[in-house]
């Protein structure tokens, strides 16, 4: 009897356990901690890996590169954007570093924010205030006069009119255009004499190159606190020579110091004396 009896207790406890679960100790709280530390560990790595490759790929704190731009409306460019963004400080300005000198160039020296994969076009129409959708481009009131142009409200000369952006990597490469119709914030500075333009126009409207693209290297040049090198075409320069010249000038004297005047081309002879 004793036998059965036990049997009869185990039994009964055992149908009063079908269907419950098996908890950890302390509930759920335990567990659901587990998973936020490893869901925030994860994070921080892919967080770190992002930081590390935008710091090593250019462009770099250490870089500053110029990017001609414009801004092409149905048949013209529009006036350069206006303010280098230094005095007074501006607070985009400080945290970027990417601005403009009235030269419808960007200066792109970088604050971290702005480097590797982060350097976009959207950053540097950000700290002037310009509003860029896929359809829609805004002025503020002081560039530009405030001037709109929106897909479907303004037209090109009585025609139909889009928001577009070209692209050329290199500002000496003008065959080498890509077009762009939307996403026009998140263009990539990927590289120094990249030339980036957005245009409203109609279809068949062929956008140019605008004029800052062949200056790229001397204003350049000028901002960096160099000067442009010219080559003049004929000229020579021998050894010993200690040479000045000025554009369009030609002078070629072995063993003087000479001090050339543009336009104004000197030749001193040379005699040879032999005595017998």
């Amino acid at each position: 009897m004793g036998k059965a009896s036990s049997a009869k207790r185990v039994a009964r406890l055992a149908s009063k356990g079908k269907g419950k679960k098996i908890r950890f100790q302390g509930g759920t709280l335990f567990p659901t901690i587990i998973v936020v530390v490893l869901l925030v560990g994860l994070a921080l790595v892919a967080y770190a890996r992002s930081g590390t490759s935008s710091a090593t790929e250019p462009p770099t704190t250490n870089d500053h590169w110029h990017v001609s731009y414009g801004f092409y409306a149905c048949d013209k460019y529009l006036p350069n954007l206006v303010g280098n963004k230094e005095e007074p400080l501006d607070e985009e300005y400080f945290k970027y570093g990417i601005h403009s000198h009235d030269d419808g160039v960007i200066h792109w020296h970088p604050q971290g924010l702005a480097t590797g994969k982060r350097a976009k076009f959207g950053i540097f129409l950000n700290v002037y205030d310009v509003e860029v959708s896929n359809t829609k481009l805004q002025f503020p009131s002081d560039q530009n006069g405030g001037a709109k142009y929106e897909e479907g409200e303004e037209k090109c000369n009585g025609k139909d009119a889009t928001l577009k952006a070209f692209v050329w990597d290199q500002y000496d490469k003008p065959d080498a255009k890509k077009m762009l119709i939307g996403d026009f914030n998140n263009i990539r500075i990927k590289q120094d004499g990249m030339v980036i333009v957005l245009a409203f126009v109609a279809d068949d409207t062929e956008v140019p190159l605008p004029d800052t693209a062949a200056k790229l290297p001397e204003l350049g040049a000028v901002d960096t606190g160099g000067a442009p090198t010219t080559t003049v075409a004929g000229a020579t320069t021998l050894p010993g020579e200690t040479t000045t010249t000025v554009a369009g000038a030609t002078t070629t004297v072995a063993g003087e110091t000479t001090t050339t005047v543009a336009a104004e081309t000197t030749t001193t002879a040379v005699t040879t004396t032999t005595e017998g």
